[in-house]
């Protein structure tokens, strides 16, 4: 008869302990190795462009190149003549860009050519490579955001969080509130009602949660507020993991109106005194409609002093026509950019991408 096991009663810290060690080092080693193979890959890209410069290395040489590894390394995928044109153009983009040399070796290669082959202007190019990183995109994901046109949204957010937030979270929360959603995914008809609005998304709350940027937890839908006897209720209540502060959201189905901005701030103050820990830093505010006039809104919030964005929603994939061409200046991009947290800074905000 075996001996009965007392098992400790800490065993089962001890264990999820361990766990945890495996699996980053199990992420760390996946990592270290995406770093080794972008690396490798710049280099035959280097070597491909330098000899190309100095004698005849055009395609057939290319492809030959590509045979001979392919039978140097039976089984080892990467070595085809349109991946070695990939390497090359890879090194061709970013060799002059000493920030984004070191920022793609933190991505997988299959991101890294989808970024580099739809995205023609580096601050767009260093946005989804930062945000890939740190969120731990899927290319699958990376894929949609790039064809919603992310970047742009992000860019164009209607905020006052400049005035009402601490700076050291004012460009990670302009970056958590885009210009535009698309919920093509709610399947809702061009007529419908806020209370609809407010069901669908309920019954689809991950695929809302991941297009409103992934790191939102759902408090509650309705969300009560009782203030001398009389109660109240925001349409949706979300948490920012990164920002570390609440989010209110008010559902508008028709065109923004100045006075819902009065109504935010109501609610915001009442999450502040109610609601908000003493760790957390100040809620905020995001008026959600069907469409917007940008004048009204930036009009509305100039004296706001809440922290509050104006945000639309759509059912089609598209940037309106009349935003093309009105992006922030570099400057300003660049200290948006620089919101995002650099390789290495925040290990545990997001999975990482090593395909």
């Amino acid at each position: 008869m075996s001996k009965k096991i007392i098992i400790p009663k800490d065993y089962a810290t001890v264990l999820q302990e361990i766990k945890n060690r495996v699996r980053k080092a199990q992420y760390d080693a996946l990592k270290s190795v995406n770093r080794e193979m972008i690396a490798l890959y710049w280099d035959i890209g280097n070597i491909i462009v330098t000899r190309q410069k100095h004698s005849t290395w055009g395609r057939s040489v290319v492809e030959h190149l590509a045979a001979d590894l392919q039978e140097a390394f039976p089984g080892v995928s990467g070595y085809s003549a349109s991946n070695l044109w990939r390497m090359r153009g890879f090194y061709m983009t970013y060799a002059d860009d000493k920030n984004l040399a070191l920022l793609v070796r933190e991505i997988g290669w299959s991101h890294n050519i989808l970024i580099m082959e739809k995205c023609s202007d580096a601050k767009e190019r260093e946005y989804y490579i930062r945000m890939t990183r740190q969120y731990g995109w899927t290319k699958n994901v990376l894929a949609l955001r790039i064809q919603d046109q992310t970047y742009e949204k992000t860019l164009l957010g209607q905020t006052n969080f400049d005035q009402n937030l601490p700076e050291k979270i004012q460009n990670q929360a302009k970056l958590a509130v885009r210009d535009e959603y698309t919920f093509d995914f709610l399947e809702l008809g061009e007529e419908h009602s806020e209370r609809e609005l407010e069901r669908s998304i309920i019954a689809k709350i991950e695929q809302f949660l991941r297009e409103m940027g992934g790191m939102f937890a759902f408090m509650g839908s309705q969300y009560r507020l009782e203030i001398e006897g009389d109660e109240f209720f925001i349409d949706l209540l979300l948490y920012h993991r990164v920002l570390k502060c609440l989010v209110a959201i008010e559902l508008k189905i028709s065109e923004f109106k100045p006075e819902y901005v009065g109504k935010m701030q109501f609610y915001l103050a009442a999450l502040d005194t109610q609601v908000r820990q003493p760790d957390e830093n100040p809620s905020i505010g995001m008026i959600l409609c069907r469409s917007k006039k940008r004048t009204i809104v930036e009009y509305s919030l100039r004296e706001s002093n809440k922290p509050i964005g104006v945000s639309a929603y759509r059912t089609l994939r598209r940037l309106p026509a009349e935003l093309k061409g009105k992006l922030p200046n570099p400057e300003q991009i660049e200290r948006l950019l620089a919101a995002v947290e650099l390789p290495g800074r925040n290990e545990g905000t997001g999975n990482g991408s090593v395909v």
